[in-house]
């Protein structure tokens, strides 16, 4: 099972255990989307707007940890939110 863990989380790139990184700049995009989402809820254009950045912003880093992911963990993160975003804008 160790054995199973370091590989699911070591790193590819520097042989540490990677669970988290910092934000590229996709994700701060859609971070930043979301928190205008939650301060101005209302109704209308730029609502739509902000929701359609957030969740085509988690779509592309998602596709891109999917691709480029340090680790299987990663890779299995990306892909967990793309099918999570793909879900809820599919009726």
């Amino acid at each position: 099972m160790r054995r199973f863990l370091e590989w699911f989380f070591r790193s590819r790139e520097t042989g540490a255990i990677t669970i988290a990184q910092w934000p590229n700049l996709v994700l701060w995009i859609v971070i930043v989307a979301g928190v205008l989402l939650w301060i101005w809820p209302a109704a209308g254009k730029s609502s739509v707007a902000l929701t359609i950045v957030m969740k085509a912003g988690l779509i592309i880093w998602g596709a891109d940890e999917i691709f480029r992911g340090v680790n299987p963990w990663r890779r299995c993160l990306g892909a967990a939110v793309v099918v999570y975003v793909v879900t809820t804008v599919l009726p």
